[in-house]
């Protein structure tokens, strides 16, 4: 029998976590989401992002499924999901975070 702590670490593998959460905003003013993996991306940019969606929307969602397939970096899947993030105006800068933003 694996150890609890084991069996987290393997299901946030399988999710594809990111070095750093990106923030947005969705719903209400000062609703903050903070995004920290591919798979929380994908599901995010299907579910709950604004319908003001673009083609960096679009790029961003098929980057993540690229991700979640092994086809692409993690990395790329963050900066495209901070792309879609700009295109409708939902990213929260730095500047707009508590300093335990990350925690």
């Amino acid at each position: 029998m694996q150890p609890n702590w084991l069996l987290c670490v393997a299901a946030m593998m399988d999710k594809k976590p990111f070095e750093t959460p990106v923030v947005v905003e969705l719903g209400h003013v000062g609703k903050y989401r903070h995004i920290r993996s591919t798979q929380e991306a994908a599901e995010c940019l299907m579910t709950v992002w604004p319908l003001n969606r673009g083609q960096r929307h679009r790029d961003a969602l098929d980057t993540c499924l690229k991700v979640l397939e092994g086809y692409r970096s993690t990395a790329d899947a963050r900066r495209a999901l901070i792309e879609a993030a700009k295109e409708s105006e939902v990213l929260v800068p730095d500047d707009r975070l508590p300093d335990d933003r990350l925690h």
